[in-house]
């Protein structure tokens, strides 16, 4: 093995070590909102992955790169796959007058400003 492949090796243990032992310090809370906001980054890493591919000319640093590549890839999917149940969990539903717009009815029932403009509240005034 040449010093140039250990050295790689020792960074890429060292940073394994580091970056597992700061996720695990990351509350549960707030764990989605930053995988979802780190996609880029995980971009990133994997056209680190590919150029790492072009530029190796060893079977040790094809493998590594093909094994970099599928870990960048699985997190970046994960995170879009996470971030699109993350937002689901926020959308609202149709209310049960049927308008399809509950985010203009109030609270406590009445239909307020949208029932007004819809025509119910002409026929009271």
């Amino acid at each position: 093995m040449s010093t140039a492949l250990l050295t790689d090796l020792t960074i890429f243990i060292l940073a394994l070590l580091v970056g597992i032992e700061v996720i695990g310090k990351v509350p549960a809370m707030l764990h989605t909102p930053l995988m979802s906001a780190t996609n880029a980054i995980h971009g990133i890493v994997l056209v680190g992955a590919m150029l790492i591919g072009v530029t190796s000319h060893t079977v040790v640093g094809y493998i590594l790169a093909f094994v970099a590549a599928v870990f960048a890839g699985a997190n970046v999917v994960g995170g879009y796959v996470v971030t699109g149940r993350m937002l689901k969990m926020f959308r609202r539903e149709a209310g049960p007058s049927g308008t399809g717009r509950p985010e203009l009815e109030s609270l406590n029932g009445h239909k307020g400003l949208w029932a007004w403009l819809s025509g119910a509240g002409k026929a009271s005034s």
